[in-house]
């Protein structure tokens, strides 16, 4: 637990949001209260449950899963863009990973014949192969190759589903963290399905600094095998949640770190500002967004 909270003090080092708060205040059903002292303390774990923007969009009446929808509020950013039969990725050949990947859920996408059983990780030929990772890599390391979109929000094609196998779309993860927590937090997104009318979910790594001995900040982090994969210190997760009939659409953005968690912390402790991920990505999301309407809207997180 010392070590999640370490490095959820990175986090908002990171971001920019200081290092001397010690108590936040939450926002709940509009009224503020102040956190109380538990086994959480630190700085991520003072983060309030923050307010997310809500904006106006309209239904969509296209395929399941299909990539060509993606498009819809825009990507985070414009380099090496990669289009699958179910997800779009931005790949960073300096990391071997990702940049971010877009995937569209809904409860169409998630069912169907498809079988993770025959699906095998596999490099991806599209990247050069000075740039991109093997399984050789993964082997030993002691890291899960964790999904940034992941399998089991595409069993509507086979294609789709083996398409989330290429390690394009793989980060390093702690095993203990792909097993428990972030899983937890796909479980989520799925369910959000059963109350939206799309649920659109970018997925990348993050790698913040460290406050160290000496008071300085540093970006530190290990690399995997003989293409030196980059371990991401963290992850996010960026939600936009539309309702049905045109009613909005509501924004929801989570930051984890790439250690173990304990399973009893909720995941609504993961919630932070969408800037805090925008600055510290150099992604945006909100300005996307805002050219889908003339009005933002800030609503509590539920």
């Amino acid at each position: 637990m010392t070590r999640w909270i370490r490095t959820g003090a990175t986090l908002l080092f990171g971001a920019g949001i200081g290092a001397s708060v010690s108590r936040l205040p939450s926002v709940r059903g509009g009224a503020e209260e102040e956190e109380r002292p538990g086994p959480l303390l630190g700085l991520l774990g003072s983060v309030p449950l923050v307010p997310v923007p809500r904006v106006q969009a309209s239904e969509l009446t296209v395929s399941p899963g299909g990539s060509g929808t993606l498009m819809k509020y825009g990507f985070p950013s414009l380099a090496n863009i990669k289009t699958r039969e179910s997800y779009v990725t931005s790949y960073d050949p300096r990391t071997r990973t990702a940049s971010w990947v877009i995937e569209r859920l809904n409860p169409a996408s998630l069912n169907g014949p498809s079988d993770r059983k025959y699906c095998n990780f596999k490099e991806d030929d599209s990247v050069h192969v000075f740039h991109r990772s093997t399984n050789a890599d993964f082997r030993g390391s002691g890291f899960d190759r964790g999904h940034l979109a992941a399998a089991a929000n595409h069993k509507w094609s086979q294609k789709a589903m083996e398409d989330t196998f290429y390690l394009s779309n793989v980060a390093p993860q702690n095993p203990h963290l792909n097993q428990k927590t972030w899983n937890n937090l796909e479980q989520l997104c799925r369910s959000l399905t059963k109350h939206y009318l799309n649920v659109y979910v970018c997925t990348g790594p993050l790698y913040l600094p460290r406050q160290e001995a000496d008071g300085k900040l540093y970006v530190r982090y290990q690399v995997l095998g003989r293409n030196h994969v980059a371990v991401p210190t963290h992850f996010f997760k960026v939600l936009i949640l539309e309702q049905a009939d045109g009613r909005g659409v509501e924004l929801r953005s989570y930051v984890l770190p790439n250690e173990p968690i304990d399973e009893k912390v909720p995941l609504d402790r993961f919630l932070v500002p969408i800037e805090t991920i925008e600055r510290a990505s150099g992604l945006h999301f909100v300005p996307n967004i805002m050219k889908r309407t003339s009005s933002l809207q800030a609503i509590t997180a539920r």
